[in-house]
C-alpha cells in the first residue's frame, strides 16, 4: 500500500526516512477500513458519473466559445481552434472527494473572452440545458462564481481569461508566465487549481498523502474544526499540513502520517509560517501581492500561517482568531494522545473521530439567528452573516472578562417551534476567566453592535436590493438548559446538567444580551433584531439626530441620576490624541465615585445600575455625550463590597495570546534558512496580547487600512455611505466568579 522513496521535498530534510513496519500497514488498513465505514470514499458508478458530466460540462464550453468568437468578428476555423477548457480542483482534483461531494471547476478562456460574457451569454446557455438547474451566479464575490447543479452534481464554476489568442488542450497551469496581464480577479481564480497542482507535485507519496488528508478531514469535521470562514482551517490549509508531514515522513505510511501529523503540529511554533517550497521570486516582474512579514507589517500579525505553494502566495488562514487557534491546539494534542493509544492498542479509529459534544462544554451560549422571507433569499442572507460571524469572535475575545468564544462551525435550521420557516443559527459557547470572589457585571453590548454594524454595512448589503427587506438577524444569550427551545431533538437528545465552575446569578431584568429592532423599537423578546432599512441621511444627520434623542433621555430621567452622570462627567480625565480627538484609552479603565464603579467599556454610552445596593438592576440607561467628541461608554455598578476595587483609574491589561507553542530543538530544525528572516519578521507571541492582535488583523467593520496609534475607525470609514443600525440594547450580565 504504499511506495518507498528517497525523495527530499520541502523547506527542510526529512525528520525520518524509515522505511513501514508490518504493525503500520496493519494500523493503516484498519483506517482505510474506518474511512469506508464513514463513506469518505465514492462508489465507482459515482466517479465514473462525475467524469461524464465533467465531459459535458466542457462540451457546452467549448460549443459557447465557438459562438462568442464567432460574434466578435472571428472565422469559423478560428473559432474552432482557441480553445477553452475546464479544469477542477479543490478536494476532486486532490482525489479525496467523498460521496455527494461537490466539484470545483475553472472555466479558461481566451483574451477575446470576457467576464462579463461569461455572466450574461453563458448563463443563459446553461438556463436552456435541462440537465442544469438551481443557477446562481455571484459575480461581485471576491472570487466570481457561478453556482449550479449538473445532472445532480453540485459545482461551483470560476471563471479565468488567459491574455493569449488560444487555450491550449495541454496547458499547464502553473505556468508563471500564464499570470501576465491579468487582473486580480482571474489571478485568485487561477490560484485554485495551481495551488492544487502544486500540493500533488510537493508531496513524495500520493497514495498515502491522500488516505492521510481523508482521516484529517473526517477528524476535523467531526472535532468542529472545519470551517474558514468561522477561522477554523479550510480544505486548503489542512492539505497543506498533511503534504507537510508527508515529506517530514516520505516513506511513512498513511497511518503514521496521520500520528506524526498531530505529532508535528501540537508542537509547532506559529511564528513560523508552514511552507511546502521556498517563496518564489517574482522573476517576471508581476508585482501581485504575496504574503511577506518583511514587507506587509500586517502580515506578521497572523497567528496561523500557512502559506499556499504557487505564486503568488497567500496565507490560507488570515481567518483564524486567539480562540479558534487555541481550539485546534487543543484538538492537535487531543489527536496525538488518542493515536498513541491506537498504536499501543488501547483505542481505535473510532475514537479518532469520535464527534465533538459542543452543546455539553459550556453553561453559556451566544445564539445568532439569520432569517430571511424566502428560501432562495436565506441562502444569500445566511452567507453573509456567516461570514461576519468572526468579527463577533474577534469582539469577544478582547472582552477582559471572557476566556474563550467557542463558534461551532455547523449552522442549524428552524424547529417545530419557530414561527419562521427560513432560518439558520449559529452558536457560539463562552468560556469565562475565573477570579477568586469577585463580583462582575458584564456587558456584551459593544461587541454585539460592531457584529451587527460588520453586517448591515458589508459590501453584499449596501449594494442588493433584494437582502434589504425582509432579512433580519437576532443575537442571544441562552444557557445550556435553553438549547433544546433552538436546537433539532436529533442533535440535542437530552442536555445533561454538570456543576459548572462558575456560580453565576442573573437578575430577570439582566439575564438577556438585548433586544432592538432596526428602527429603534424594543419588545419583549430577548435578542437582538437588526432588520435592513435603507436610509438617505448623511453621517452627520444621524449623529445629530442620535444625541438629541440622547439629551432628550437624559432631560426625561430621574434628578438623582442626573446628578450623578453629571459629577462622574466632570470626573473622567480625558485621553486625547494629537489631533484632539477621543481615543480609545477609555476602554477597560475604571473610576470610583462615592461607593460606585464606573467601567469604561466602549465609546458609546454607559448603563447605571441601582444606586440600593441591588445586584445588577438596570434603573437607568443614559448615554454620556460630549460636544464635538465621541463619548467613552461607561457602565456604573454597585458593587456589594465598595472596596472590592480601589479609587481612581485602573488599568485593565488583556492577558497574553493563548496556547503559545514552545520552541524545542525538534522544531527550531523545522525551521531552515529561507524561512528564518521570515520568522524574525514576525513579533514573538509573548510579546503580543489578546487586543494588540485583534487591532492589528482587522477593523470593525473590514476596513482594510491600518489604523494609526490613537486613530478612531471613524476617521477611516466614510460614516455617510453606511446604513444606520439602531443601538444594542444595554444590560448586564452579573458573574460571581468563584475558581475551583
Amino acid at each position: 500500500m504504499s511506495t518507498q522513496t528517497t525523495q527530499t521535498l520541502g523547506v527542510t530534510s526529512p525528520l525520518s526516512l524509515a522505511f513501514p513496519k508490518p504493525q503500520d500497514e496493519k494500523l493503516t488498513k484498519e483506517l482505510v477500513e474506518c474511512l469506508e465505514r464513514y463513506d469518505m470514499f465514492d462508489t465507482k458508478e459515482g466517479q465514473e458519473h462525475r467524469l461524464l458530466v465533467l465531459g459535458k460540462l466542457n462540451e457546452l464550453v467549448r460549443r459557447w466559445i465557438y459562438q462568442i468568437s464567432i460574434e466578435k468578428g472571428k472565422t469559423e476555423t478560428e473559432a474552432k481552434e482557441v480553445g477553452g477548457n475546464i479544469f477542477t480542483f479543490g478536494s476532486y482534483r486532490l482525489g479525496v472527494h467523498g460521496k455527494g461531494a461537490d466539484i470545483d471547476t475553472l472555466l479558461v478562456a481566451p483574451r477575446h473572452v470576457d467576464r462579463s460574457d461569461f455572466f450574461s451569454s453563458f448563463i443563459e446557455v446553461l438556463l436552456k440545458e435541462k440537465v442544469v438547474s438551481n443557477v446562481r451566479p455571484i459575480p461581485d464575490a471576491f472570487v466570481p462564481v457561478i453556482k449550479l447543479e449538473f445532472e445532480g452534481i453540485e459545482m461551483d464554476l470560476l471563471f479565468a481569461r488567459l491574455a493569449q489568442p488560444f487555450v491550449s488542450e495541454k496547458l499547464d497551469l502553473l505556468d508563471v508566465s500564464l499570470l501576465k496581464n491579468l487582473d486580480p480577479k482571474c489571478v485568485r481564480s487561477l490560484n485554485g487549481c495551481r495551488v492544487t497542482d502544486a500540493i500533488l507535485s510537493l508531496v513524495p507519496n500520493q497514495e498515502s498523502f491522500r488516505y492521510a488528508l481523508r482521516a484529517i478531514k473526517l477528524w476535523a469535521k467531526n472535532r468542529g474544526i472545519y470551517s474558514n470562514v468561522l477561522g477554523y482551517l479550510g480544505g486548503v490549509s489542512w492539505a497543506i499540513l498533511v503534504a507537510r508531514t508527508s515529506q517530514l515522513y516520505p516513506n511513512a505510511v498513511a497511518s503514521t502520517i496521520v500520528q506524526k501529523f498531530f505529532f508535528v503540529f501540537e508542537r509547532w511554533d506559529w511564528r513560523t509560517p508552514v511552507l511546502l517550497k521556498k517563496m518564489d521570486e517574482d522573476v517576471l516582474n508581476l508585482n501581485h501581492p504575496v504574503w511577506d512579514p518583511r514587507i506587509n507589517p500586517s502580515d506578521a500579525s497572523h497567528l496561523m500561517p500557512i502559506i499556499t505553494p504557487a505564486y503568488p502566495q497567500q496565507n490560507s488562514t488570515f481567518n483564524v482568531t486567539v480562540s479558534t487557534r487555541s481550539i485546534m491546539i487543543k484538538e492537535f494534542k487531543r489527536g496525538l494522545e488518542v493515536c498513541e493509544d491506537i498504536v499501543a492498542g488501547k483505542k481505535g479509529w473510532d475514537d479518532l473521530f469520535e464527534s465533538l459534544a459542543f452543546f455539553t462544554l459550556y453553561k453559556h451560549y451566544i445564539v445568532i439567528c439569520a432569517k430571511a422571507s424566502s428560501a432562495e433569499q436565506l441562502k444569500k442572507w445566511s452567507g453573509l452573516v456567516e461570514s461576519k460571524i468572526r468579527i463577533l469572535v474577534s469582539k469577544l475575545e478582547i472582552n477582559g472578562s471572557i476566556e474563550l468564544a467557542h463558534v461551532h462551525p455547523e449552522s442549524f435550521g428552524a424547529i417545530p417551534s419557530d414561527s419562521m420557516e427560513h432560518l439558520r443559527r449559529w452558536f457560539i459557547g463562552l468560556e469565562f476567566k475565573k477570579s477568586d470572589g469577585e463580583v462582575l457585571n458584564l456587558t456584551l453590548t459593544y461587541e454585539i453592535q460592531m457584529f451587527t454594524n460588520a453586517v448591515m454595512n458589508s459590501g453584499p448589503m449596501m449594494s442588493s436590493s433584494e437582502l434589504m427587506e425582509g432579512t433580519y438577524v437576532e443575537v442571544k444569550h441562552v444557557k445550556r438548559k435553553e438549547l433544546p427551545n433552538y436546537l433539532p431533538s436529533t442533535v440535542l437528545p437530552s442536555v445533561k446538567k454538570r456543576k459548572s465552575q462558575l456560580n453565576i446569578s442573573t437578575s430577570k431584568m439582566n439575564d438577556n444580551i438585548g433586544n432592538v429592532q432596526s428602527r429603534g423599537e424594543l419588545d419583549d423578546e430577548s435578542s437582538v433584531k437588526i432588520e435592513p432599512i435603507p436610509c438617505k441621511r448623511s453621517g452627520s444627520q444621524l449623529e445629530d439626530e442620535s444625541s438629541a434623542k440622547r439629551l432628550k433621555q437624559q432631560d426625561s430621567g430621574s434628578g438623582d441620576s442626573q446628578n450623578d452622570t453629571s459629577t462622574l462627567q466632570s470626573k473622567l480625565i480625558r485621553n486625547e490624541d494629537s489631533e484632539g480627538s477621543l481615543n480609545n484609552g477609555f476602554a477597560g479603565a475604571s473610576f470610583s465615585d462615592s461607593g460606585s464603579v464606573v467601567h469604561v467599556v466602549s465609546n458609546d454610552s454607559f448603563v447605571m445600575t441601582s444606586p440600593d445596593g441591588e445586584e445588577g438592576g438596570v434603573v437607568n440607561e443614559q448615554p454620556l455625550v460630549t460636544q464635538g467628541q465621541d463619548a467613552a461608554s461607561i457602565v456604573i455598578t454597585q458593587m456589594l463590597d465598595s472596596k472590592s476595587l480601589p479609587d481612581g483609574k485602573q488599568s485593565t491589561e488583556s492577558g497574553q495570546a493563548n496556547n503559545q507553542c514552545p520552541s524545542s530543538s525538534s522544531q527550531q530544525s523545522l525551521c531552515s534558512e529561507p524561512v528564518k528572516d521570515l520568522v524574525a519578521a514576525r513579533k514573538p507571541e509573548h510579546e503580543t496580547t489578546l487586543e494588540q492582535d485583534k487591532e492589528s488583523r482587522v477593523s470593525d467593520v473590514d476596513c482594510k487600512e491600518k489604523r494609526k496609534p490613537g486613530q478612531r475607525l471613524a476617521e477611516l470609514t466614510d460614516t455617510s455611505k453606511l446604513t444606520p443600525v439602531a443601538p444594542v440594547k444595554k444590560t448586564l450580565i452579573q458573574l460571581n466568579l468563584k475558581s475551583t
